[in-house]
């Protein structure tokens, strides 16, 4: 059973930091490419950053460019993203995704994600 697991959410001050993490098992990812989403209380889950599936090449939403950076260790199969200078607006869900498809770039897509963690509670206080 292919399972993807987001742990490291909490509660932070405003101008603080988080890492997510997000481990997988069942099967390799170290052919995928992954990436991070959020969702907001009543707002649509979005884009956040995504990584090729060797590493070489990431995107982040503007948002975040800057704060975040995302990064892989296919050796632990897990992928992890690095949250810095957080804003309230920041608070939400995240998931991290995998795509099914091997070898291809990083996508802001969420119709390219085929796994899905069950999401990880981040809470930006002001």
């Amino acid at each position: 059973q292919v399972q993807l697991v987001e742990s490291g959410g909490g509660l932070v001050q405003a101008g603080g930091s988080l890492r997510l993490s997000c481990a997988a098992s069942g099967r390799t990812f170290s052919d995928s490419a992954m990436g991070w989403f959020r969702q907001a209380v009543g707002k649509e889950r979005e884009f956040v950053a995504a990584m090729s599936w060797s590493g070489g090449a990431t995107g982040y939403a503007d948002s975040v460019k800057g704060r975040f950076t995302m990064s892989r260790d296919n050796v632990k199969n897990t992928m992890y993203l690095q949250m810095n200078s957080l804003k309230p607006e920041d608070t939400a869900v995240y998931f991290c995704a995998a795509d099914l498809q091997r070898y291809r770039g990083p996508s802001d897509a969420e119709s390219d994600y085929f796994f899905w963690g069950q999401g990880t509670q981040v809470t930006v206080s002001s």
